[in-house]
């Protein structure tokens, strides 16, 4: 079953309650920052501006996932991820941003198709944004 609600990834263990961890959410957590401070001293090029997206949105997910982590939840998709913004912290339009870097991300590694320069250019600028508003709920 494809997940749809945060409530259908708990019942299909795609995210399960777990203790939480606070260490490992905090290592999770440097490691984010270290890597957004390395790509934004990265310049922005044509040549670049697919792996500089890649990167920062890995920086969104580590943060996404040491959030949950320290709330008790292990996520094992990022869809969930997603719908945890929307279903429980009723941040639809974080889910909306979240989901359309996912889809960006996900078309770039897994079809090869890579952004032109100005939709990869918005897409790091929305990732930059994500993880400012991830910062502002992330409390570890």
């Amino acid at each position: 079953m494809k997940e749809s609600t945060w409530d259908e990834c708990l019942s299909e263990n795609s995210a399960t309650p777990s203790t939480r961890d606070r260490k490992k959410a905090e290592s999770l957590l440097r490691t984010s920052e270290g890597r957004v401070r390395f790509f934004e001293m990265q310049s922005i090029e044509p040549g670049t501006a697919n792996y500089v997206f890649e990167g920062l949105y890995s920086s969104v997910l580590e943060m996404l996932h040491a959030f949950l982590i320290n709330e008790g939840y292990k996520v094992s998709n990022r869809i969930c991820l997603g719908y945890y913004l929307r279903d429980k912290l009723k941040r639809d339009d974080l889910f909306r941003a979240f989901d359309d870097l996912r889809y960006k991300r996900n078309s770039l590694v897994y079809y090869g198709r890579e952004m032109d320069f100005e939709t990869a250019k918005q897409a790091i600028q929305n990732c930059k944004k994500m993880i400012r508003e991830v910062k502002a709920f992330v409390k570890i």
